[in-house]
């Protein structure tokens, strides 16, 4: 059995190196650069397809869900920032102590859409803020985590409003915070 693998290993040799002797009959070295050529093809055809696939990985050439011109404006998902008009009240201090919050905040929207809402819900925006602004202490706003608690009160408090027009906002910036 081992004698018939021998044989019919060299009959395929001898059938290869014959049709490589009629190539190189045909044109010396025709049969080599049609090899380097389909290496050439078949490595750009690779390098290309991985081009493309790291591409729609990385979103550049996602397919769109809608045609150029069927994107809605409102929707686009484009970072909108609104500055609120200033903030002055006073706090909650105990005794006869006076203080006084300043503050000016940014509002970080992620579309047009929500921009609107927020404008259509500003007295209550400003109610709710005022509201719970005149509670603090000024202890309760000291240091950096007094004024992330300050942030994500006021956070919830303004998508707590905007739940009915089923936007969101993204988070709120301060610009100035003053406590005398």
């Amino acid at each position: 059995m081992a004698d018939e693998e021998e044989n019919t290993g060299r009959d395929e040799k001898e059938v290869d190196e014959r049709e490589e002797g009629e190539e190189g009959a045909e044109g010396e070295g025709g049969g080599k650069s049609k090899k380097k050529l389909l290496l050439i093809v078949v490595l750009l055809v690779v390098v290309l397809g991985g081009a493309a696939a790291g591409l729609v990985i990385s979103g550049v050439l996602a397919p769109s869900d809608h045609a150029d011109g069927d994107i809605d404006p409102l929707l686009a998902p484009k970072t909108v920032f609104y500055e609120l008009d200033e903030f002055l009240t006073n706090l909650n201090e105990p005794g006869k102590k006076i203080s006084f919050l300043k503050m000016k905040v940014t509002l970080e929207l992620p579309n047009l859409k929500t921009q609107s809402a927020v404008e259509s819900n500003l007295p209550r925006i400003r109610d709710a803020f005022q509201i719970y602004l005149r509670e603090l202490r000024s202890t309760d706003i000291q240091g950096s985590s007094g004024l992330h608690r300050l942030r994500e009160e006021l956070l919830l408090r303004i998508n707590k409003i905007l739940e009915s027009s089923d936007v969101e906002v993204n988070d709120i910036l301060f610009r100035e915070i003053v406590v005398q």
